[in-house]
């Protein structure tokens, strides 16, 4: 079982109202800022227990705020089986692995996705090759995020590719997300890291998201949202960074 000290739990408010600010700014990030903040005074998968109800609250209203469910399934299921089936695979090393290499699995796949964005990479398009690479990608992010908490790569760049209108990607990000918290829900059920004061912890975590968005929402009409996700990049990057070199000196 997971005990939390109060120091955590005042830690975990102050990071999701700040990641709650980056998401209300960029649109994007709660999760990612999140499990990077948490992950410098607890393992990942105390951070990933901390934001699971936060994470299915924004992911639903991602996905079913979008123009046409239906049709993103019928494009990318294949995608989000392999997503379940490696998710699933990958799970076990979050929950039964050391915490201090899976938090420097963690920092590896923040720096990567900074990186990326600081850099504007663009995947190119897949073309011919969508419908074997999707589950590809799908299977990857599943190993991925489920070793480490963290969904993000390489799906995020990979759904970028497909060239979906803005609401069609943002709707197939939050399928992606809310496939991804689901099989992360049970598998942390049943490698017995989850139990119900858990949730209700996490569920506490949703008002400081909700009042950082607010938050963040004001400030994006008072600071440039490009010039804020550069920098929150870069912070992302030198989290990334510490959480990838604690290990190794420790």
């Amino acid at each position: 079982m997971i005990g939390y000290s109060p120091l955590h739990l005042f830690f975990a408010f102050v990071v999701f109202f700040a990641a709650g600010i980056v998401k209300g700014v960029t649109g994007m990030g709660l999760p990612t800022v999140a499990m990077g903040l948490l992950g410098i005074v607890m393992t990942p998968v105390h951070a990933v227990v901390f934001q699971i109800v936060p994470n299915y609250v924004t992911n639903f209203w991602q996905l079913f705020t979008g123009p046409d469910i239906r049709g993103l399934w019928r494009r990318l299921w294949t995608m989000m089986l392999a997503l379940i089936l490696g998710t699933a695979l990958g799970i076990g090393a979050l929950t039964h692995g050391e915490g201090k290499w899976t938090a420097f699995g963690l920092g590896v796949v923040l720096m990567i996705y900074a990186g990326l964005g600081l850099f504007h990479y663009h995947a190119p398009p897949p073309g011919r090759h969508e419908k074997w690479l999707s589950p590809v990608m799908g299977g990857l992010t599943g190993l991925i995020g489920g070793g480490t908490g963290s969904c993000i790569i390489p799906a995020v760049p990979y759904l970028n590719s497909l060239n979906l209108e803005k609401e069609e990607l943002v709707q197939a990000l939050g399928l992606t997300f809310t496939v991804s918290n689901i099989v992360m829900t049970l598998g942390l059920a049943c490698g017995g890291a989850l139990r119900l004061h858990g949730l209700g912890l996490s569920a506490l975590m949703v008002l400081p998201a909700l009042l950082g968005m607010w938050v963040g929402q004001k400030i994006r009409y008072r600071v440039s949202p490009e010039t804020f996700r550069r920098w929150f990049l870069i912070c992302l990057f030198l989290l990334g960074l510490q959480l990838a070199a604690k290990p190794l000196f420790s």
